[in-house]
């Protein structure tokens, strides 16, 4: 008895075949390259129940290895979270130059941050019929992507895992990095430490706020409430938050700030003040080792990001048949003067 595939049956990776059509069908393969190509010698009943398998099953033709070889120009569509960071221009140019290397064109676009413009965007894509996207995600659910991965379209998440499937993900260690830059204050002598990061549903948000929790639990020190602000990135917000964890008795002695957003905020902040104050900043920024004094950051190599997952895309578009991976990349302390400010009480 032919075995016949359900959709829920048919993972990344173990995407729907031409031999699952057939089976499901209850044809023969040659009949199923038939109608897929459109060629002649099937009958209308035959081919209406071959369409009907490929649209159950979401079965897509995948051309992405056959162009390759062709030499034919593959499409690869990359999905930002915001174009205007800093910290994505080296991720889009190392992107393209991989996909360059691989004859493959890119196209990118932004999605402001807002989870319902990143759907649009990767659902005009994939109907585009690119070969691949890389995704820097806004949401947290991408459920909408399983009919797509499953018809061939090789899709990796980039900086922040994807929401509620399987998927290919290479990341920063966020938690790892935040845990040294506060470790790195400590050793320095504070011990009242602000932590100003994003919004808490961003998953690298919660990832360095764990970091800081670590390495302030490592060395027994309390946290108390008012130290740890969570939030929009906008310098009214932020700027907020330190002038109230500055403040009372309470006033801490060193910030870490949870991205480069906040962290050139906090620069502005810091500069107006009699005192100075200890910073550490997640993310390296343009001009930081220029100020004074230069800011000690936990640097992360965003080329290394778009490079190792472009490669992982192509992979895939070659025929690759990979278990889907977590792939993390370590990051860099750089201390530059600011992170090294001692507590003056």
């Amino acid at each position: 008895m032919p075995h016949n595939p359900r959709p829920s049956d048919l993972r990344y990776g173990n995407r729907p075949t031409m031999k699952d059509v057939a089976a499901h069908a209850g044809v023969g393969l040659k009949t199923v390259s038939r109608v897929v190509n459109g060629e002649a010698g099937v009958t209308p009943d035959t081919e209406r129940r071959v369409q009907e398998a490929i649209e159950a099953l979401g079965f897509r033709r995948n051309d992405s290895a056959r162009v390759l070889r062709k030499g034919r120009t593959a499409t690869v569509g990359l999905v930002l979270e915001d174009l205007a960071d800093p910290f994505y221009g080296p991720l889009n140019r190392a992107v393209e130059e991989v996909a360059r290397a691989h004859g493959a064109l890119l196209i990118n676009g932004s999605s402001a941050e807002d989870p319902d413009r990143e759907r649009e965007l990767a659902l005009a894509l994939c109907a585009r019929r690119v070969d691949g996207l890389i995704v820097i995600p806004a949401g947290d659910d991408h459920r909408y992507l399983e009919p797509e991965m499953r018809a061939g379209v090789a899709t990796v998440f980039v900086d922040r895992p994807a929401g509620r499937i399987e998927a290919d993900v290479v990341l920063s260690d966020s938690f790892g990095g935040a845990r040294d830059g506060v470790a790195h204050l400590i050793a320095g002598g504070h011990r009242r430490i602000g932590f100003i990061g994003d919004h808490p549903h961003i998953h690298t948000a919660t990832e360095r706020l764990r970091g800081y929790r670590a390495a302030m639990a490592d060395a027994g020190l309390p946290v108390a409430g008012s130290w740890v602000r969570l939030g929009s990135t906008a310098p009214e917000r932020v700027s907020a938050a330190a002038a109230s964890m500055l403040s009372g008795p309470e006033a801490v002695s060193a910030l870490f700030a949870g991205n480069n957003r906040v962290t050139v905020t906090l620069v502005r902040v810091l500069a107006d003040r009699d005192r100075p104050v200890a910073l550490v900043g997640f993310d390296d920024f343009e001009l930081a080792d220029l100020l004074r004094p230069g800011v000690t950051v936990v640097a992360q190599d965003a080329a290394a990001l778009g490079r190792v997952a472009t490669d992982r895309l192509f992979q895939r578009l070659g025929g690759a048949h990979l278990p889907t991976a977590r792939i993390e990349l370590g990051t860099r302390l750089i201390a530059r003067g600011s992170g090294e400010l001692p507590p003056l009480d």
